[in-house]
């Protein structure tokens, strides 16, 4: 079998959720199948990747909407999939490509819906009117393709909300996964010491990007009121708008002008000193308000790192309310309800070391037991399996 897997993101040019999918998925799906990745273009890959292509936007769109841009990469991929039995798409970045290869070349479309667009109204302030475009691509793709995989339950009520017109047959849930070999608890305070966190202090983490879906005013709104002894640590980046970028940078700078330990990082990190900060975190914190899944929360508890989180898509089928972490009711008409549930529920576990180390030990059970990436690519290629006998 042969399956073209058509992504905007892949190593070394990782900067989300379905970019860590790709990444694991491809490794554990070569094993199996024969898979050749379709990715956008990168200044900082190899010139050549085994099994690797890459994309360019059209030189004549280089300065165009993003969304038209990527358009372009989607029909260079389209043409370069003529020898695969199957294509499989992950974001409206790549939809389109495996949509216009099923024409093209008929062949079935699978694509993984890690977000979905009519639920992210956001992006606008990102794409201008490409949101509209974007928007359109997603909805022609996800109403034609093959299968569409949903990476959590929640996830797939969400999809069938949106696009009534899809079948619900045709949509099947996968979970996203993770790697615990590679995520592990792996103390030490080498990257403590680098980025100027104090050993002797708890700290709170929060790991992603600077967007209104990953609710980061929240957090720092919510952390006016943490305990005086916490610190919070944000390894945040790549934001979407300046308007967004600035608004974060406000609230920083207001939050460290009522206390101390409040450090960013806006690099991204290396992995190993990604994991190293969740292993010593005291506890990790997703206040996002949209999460079809959310493999960030599965990279902190294999780490071992209790979890607060807010109650929203796919969350609470990975991070179990009282067992694995606690979890937050978020409710878009009252933030600042939310807000302080937050920073209550951070105390909580800061507060309690013996119930947050129970706590990340059965984060970390849960996710090998749960979520490995073998399975998950068992899975994948069964359905792959099922609609090629057809």
């Amino acid at each position: 079998m042969r399956v073209g897997l058509l992504t905007r993101e892949y190593p070394p040019d990782v900067y989300g959720g379905a970019g860590v999918h790709v990444e694991f998925l491809a490794r554990e799906l070569r094993a199996l199948v024969d898979v050749q990745v379709h990715a956008w273009s990168s200044r900082t890959a190899p010139d050549e990747q085994p099994g690797v292509q890459r994309h360019a936007p059209a030189e004549a769109l280089i300065d165009a909407n993003e969304a038209l841009r990527s358009l372009s990469v989607d029909l260079s991929m389209a043409a370069a999939v003529a020898d695969r039995d199957l294509v499989h798409s992950h974001t409206w970045y790549a939809n389109m490509g495996g949509h216009l290869a099923k024409m093209l070349h008929g062949i079935p479309h699978v694509m993984t819906a890690h977000s979905l667009e009519p639920l992210r109204p956001w992006k606008a302030e990102q794409l201008g009117g490409g949101y509209t475009v974007s928007s359109w691509a997603e909805r022609t793709a996800i109403e034609a393709a093959d299968a569409v995989i949903a990476v959590s339950h929640g996830m797939r009520e969400d999809i069938l909300r949106c696009y009534p017109a899809l079948d619900p047959s045709r949509v099947h849930v996968v979970h996203n996964g993770i790697d615990t070999a590679l995520y592990r608890p792996t103390p030490g305070a080498d990257a403590l010491a680098r980025h100027g966190i104090a050993p002797d202090r708890p700290y709170v983490l929060f790991v992603g990007r600077i967007t209104r879906q990953k609710g980061v005013p929240h957090l720092l709104r919510a952390a006016r009121s943490l305990a005086p002894s916490a610190q919070l640590v944000l390894c945040a980046g790549a934001p979407d708008t300046p308007a967004i970028d600035r608004e974060f940078r406000d609230l920083v700078e207001e939050l460290r002008a009522t206390r101390d330990g409040v450090l960013w990082i806006p690099e991204m990190l290396p992995r190993p000193e990604v994991i190293q900060l969740l292993s010593e975190a005291a506890v990790f914190v997703c206040p996002s308000v949209y999460e079809p899944l959310g493999i960030v929360n599965l990279e902190a508890m294999a780490c071992g790192a209790p979890v607060v989180a807010s109650a929203v898509g796919g969350i609470p089928e990975v991070v179990l309310d009282g067992v694995t972490g606690l979890l937050v009711p978020y409710d878009e008409k009252d933030p600042a309800a939310f807000e302080a549930a937050l920073a209550e529920a951070l105390d909580r576990v800061i507060a309690d070391p013996a119930a947050a180390e129970r706590m990340g030990e059965a984060g970390r059970e849960r996710a090998v037991r749960e979520f490995g990436w073998d399975s998950i690519a068992r899975r994948t290629v069964a359905l792959y399996d099922t609609l090629l006998r057809k």
